[in-house]
């Protein structure tokens, strides 16, 4: 059952949309409704204003993120349409909504020499902006996926629940940023399937420059019909950066972990009565991948990471538990069905 959330509802606001034929029109009116907070996180997103958008107007960005637009309408049109939707509906222009769901696909590619210092702490942000941790465990006692959904703290108020009901009768519910597709952080959906998210770096040299982009996976992966569709919709794709997720079916009461990197790679660890704990490094892919590289003092010119929130996955229970204050508090925002 649904808590009253009437006090937080700016924080964050859950919008209840579909069914619609048209995949453009399901865009079309999310992007309406929080078109203020998408313009809003546009304007204010360091990365796209002081690297994508002045890459993307140079010669050498034309093929790359042409190659990302035709790879990515082709694998996957529908979703490709509403994304489309999103910017007609919010005002903001297609390619600024484009740079933003493809932010990490392109970063890797702007010349180093384009970088200025103020891109450079651009950068650095960027970096930051999705470094979410996970801990899994199923037992006799309780089977549970607990996500800290962790941000840069431009994202602080850029974020919506989409409940989103198809024309198959399947519905979804995704944490969404403003204006990228749901979710790059977590959701579910009425077939019993949730997931969350961890992103992981690989080196430049495992990217692959025009391949799938993680947030439309993410975006079929939130219609998936059982944890074996789920690893189809994952593993399947030619995808260009690889991703962290952890797929959780309460149906069959199980949680897997699965890592990705291009050229189909792909690794399934199922979590088991040992806790298992997933951050932002590769366990179990064989990849080669950045270190995370721990600053001094005198290099931090503030917090640039927030966690937006917390959410509990309870697979015996079938609900998913959404805390924007620290867990600690108990202050939940929503307890949501899954089934």
């Amino acid at each position: 059952m649904e808590m009253d959330s009437s006090s937080k509802a700016a924080a964050l606001e859950l919008f209840d949309v579909g069914p619609c034929e048209e995949p453009f029109r399901l865009g079309y009116l999310v992007g309406r409704k929080f078109s203020s907070m998408i313009q809003s996180r546009a304007t204010a997103d360091l990365v796209l204003q002081r690297q994508l958008l002045p890459f993307a107007r140079t010669p050498q960005a034309e093929p790359l993120i042409q190659a990302i637009c035709s790879a990515n309408r082709q694998r996957f049109p529908a979703h490709w349409e509403e994304l489309l939707g999103t910017a007609e509906g919010s005002g903001v222009p297609v390619l600024h909504i484009i740079l933003l769901n493809f932010r990490k696909e392109i970063l890797p590619f702007i010349p180093k020499e384009e970088t200025t210092p103020q891109k450079e702490a651009a950068a650095d942000n960027d970096d930051d902006d999705d470094d979410c941790s996970d801990v899994l465990v199923v037992n006799d006692s309780m089977a549970i996926a607990a996500h800290n959904e962790d941000a840069n703290t431009a994202l602080l108020g850029h974020t919506y629940l989409v409940r989103a009901r198809l024309p198959n009768g399947a519905s979804f519910t995704a944490y969404t940023y403003a204006g990228e597709l749901p979710s790059c952080a977590f959701g579910f959906n009425s077939n019993g399937i949730a997931f969350t998210l961890n992103s992981v770096p690989p080196r430049l040299e495992e990217i692959i420059a025009g391949g799938i982009g993680r947030n439309l996976i993410s975006r079929d992966l939130l219609e998936a019909t059982s944890l074996e569709d789920s690893l189809d919709r994952i593993c399947s794709c030619n995808t260009a950066v690889g991703h962290s997720y952890n797929l959780v079916d309460v149906i069959s009461r199980r949680i897997l972990n699965v890592e990705t990197a291009s050229k189909n790679r792909f690794s399934i660890h199922e979590v088991g009565k040992t806790p298992f704990f997933h951050a932002n490094m590769y366990l179990h892919l064989q990849v080669e991948q950045n270190a995370c590289l721990h600053r001094g003092l005198a290099e931090m010119a503030g917090p640039t990471l927030y966690t937006l929130c917390t959410a509990l996955i309870d697979v015996d229970e079938r609900t998913v538990s959404i805390l924007q204050c620290n867990p600690k508090k108990g202050d939940v925002s929503y307890v949501l069905p899954i089934c």
